[in-house]
């Protein structure tokens, strides 16, 4: 951190080292970031000594008290002003909470160091893991709270994080988990229908590629989008959260799971997540005449259409002058033609209904979710990655199936640029392509994953990435680090198997 201060800064730093008499008092008045430096970093020397003021004010100090809590405002004046002459207005940090942040002085710690490192806004996991942060005793969800220990019943971890992050001008974001419910999910009677299913038996929990970076662990199963029960579930989830008034919700695994391998390829109808009764049901729907129902019937338990079909089909509905459902292209052609000309026509539409049938139910579930936060004008974002839209050789797509390309141009768009090249240029890219594809391009705010000073993971250092993507793209204003646990990786050990007391 110490590289980007300015000079004065690293004058100040040495005389107050030097100094250790230096009347405490004096520090608000002096405490300063560099307002040419982008990431609006404070110096160690202020930090340690904010540092210093928690733990005495913690321990009962009244004095310290007192100045810890102009310190606090003085650096949140301080930040605010420093973003607001930065070309980086948003500088966020996603972190995950345990149940021991619940402890006094826990919260004040972690943002106080999010504030030294110039964050102005936190993307908190609310849900994540099969696990929600809500009070147990006050818990209308299908899934169980973070703290279950006795006594902390009625402890609200996410209202006192958007208190305290706001107290140090940290703007709060709930940021839940969408599609991915986690394992916790099934053990609520009558779930079991609302689980996504592919046609080779699987039911949600396909293992998750090696190479993504992965925040759900071992607590990924995904539901089918067109579920009833997974919508309501959600949606009572989403109506929860939003009672704490949070300053933004994001929402992040809108997708489907993506395997290894030959596995990470849709190239077929059984690879897609649209076996579940809901999303079989609502596929069956798109049939636009009897004879489109029943081949979308025997394509999807097949694989494919046979030379049968077709003949099976014209002679039992000679009403229909060709299977018709949605988005199919009509063939003038199709009635004079014969039954082996017509059959991979048939097969090439179906294959294009099933895969478009698989992303529209993850539009679908996503202006649902989203839909009650605008309704509280609370900004809303979508997480996904720049490739998870993407087709792969002939006529394959990625098994996420993202279509964020799709995703209402009202929300936030939270492309997580975590491609591995050993420099920027793949990151780079990865933003470009989400540009290039957006409507809005000052809603588009990148996701990064690194640490800061290096290259971790053969990742460049997090501000050589914002740097590069600056360069490019100077329209963008707002970029995240993903994690804090990266950044303080002992902090997060600590913090995650601790006992709460």
């Amino acid at each position: 951190m110490a590289r980007f201060l300015s000079s004065a800064q690293r004058f100040f730093a040495a005389a107050f080292m030097a100094a250790s008499s230096f009347p405490i008092g004096n520090l608000v008045a002096l405490a300063q970031v560099d307002p040419s430096a982008p990431f609006c970093q404070f110096s160690p020397v202020e930090v340690e000594r904010k540092e210093s003021l928690r733990q005495l004010a913690l321990q009962g100090d009244r004095d310290s008290q007192q100045r810890y809590r102009r310190l606090v405002d003085d650096h949140k004046d301080k930040l605010e002003r420093c973003r607001r002459s930065s070309w980086l207005r948003n500088q966020a940090l996603w972190i995950r909470l345990y149940p021991c942040d619940a402890q006094p002085g826990a919260l004040e710690a972690l943002f106080d160091k999010m504030v030294a490192k110039g964050y102005n806004q936190v993307y908190i996991e609310v849900f994540g893991s099969g696990q929600v942060m809500l009070p147990q005793n006050d818990n209308p969800t299908a899934w169980p709270s973070l703290i279950r220990d006795n006594g902390y019943g009625d402890y609200d971890l996410l209202e006192e994080a958007i208190t305290k992050g706001r107290e140090r001008g940290l703007k709060v974001y709930a940021w839940l988990f969408t599609m991915n419910f986690g394992y916790s999910y099934t053990r609520r009677p009558g779930t079991e229908q609302a689980l996504a299913r592919n046609g080779r038996g699987q039911a949600g929990n396909r293992a998750i590629a090696s190479q993504e970076i992965n925040a759900g662990g071992e607590e990924e199963l995904f539901i089918d989008p067109y579920s009833n029960q997974a919508k309501l579930d959600y949606y009572t989830l989403v109506q929860a959260v939003l009672r704490r008034r949070p300053d933004g919700v994001l929402f992040d695994y809108i997708r489907y799971p993506r395997g290894n391998g030959g596995d990470s390829v849709a190239s077929r109808v059984q690879d897609l997540w649209i076996y579940g009764p809901a999303a079989q049901d609502a596929l069956l729907r798109r049939a636009l005449n009897l004879s489109g129902q029943e081949l979308i019937r025997r394509f999807v338990a097949r694989g494919s259409v046979l030379g049968q079909d077709v003949a099976e089909l014209a002679e039992r509905y000679p009403q229909d002058p060709q299977p018709l459902w949605q988005g199919i292209s009509l063939d003038p052609a199709y009635p004079t033609a014969s039954i082996e000309q017509r059959r991979p026509f048939l097969q090439q539409q179906l294959w294009q209904l099933s895969v478009a049938h698989a992303m529209q139910g993850v539009v679908d579930f996503l202006n649902m979710a989203a839909t009650p936060v605008q309704q509280r004008n609370i900004p809303a974002g979508a997480v996904f990655f720049p490739e998870g839209n993407q087709t792969v050789n002939a006529g394959g797509y990625d098994s996420r199936l993202q279509p964020w390309d799709q995703f209402p141009t009202s929300l936030e768009w939270h492309p997580m640029a975590y491609g591995i090249c050993g420099n920027t240029g793949c990151i780079v890219s990865q933003v470009q392509r989400v540009l290039e594809r957006s409507p809005n391009p000052s809603k588009v705010m990148p996701v990064l994953a690194g640490t800061w000073g290096q290259s971790v993971r053969n990742r460049p250092a997090l501000e050589s990435q914002m740097l590069a993507i600056h360069q490019v793209a100077p329209q963008i204003q707002t970029m995240s680090h993903f994690a804090y646990s990266w950044q303080e990786p002992q902090s997060d050990r600590d913090r995650k198997f601790c006992q709460l007391q």
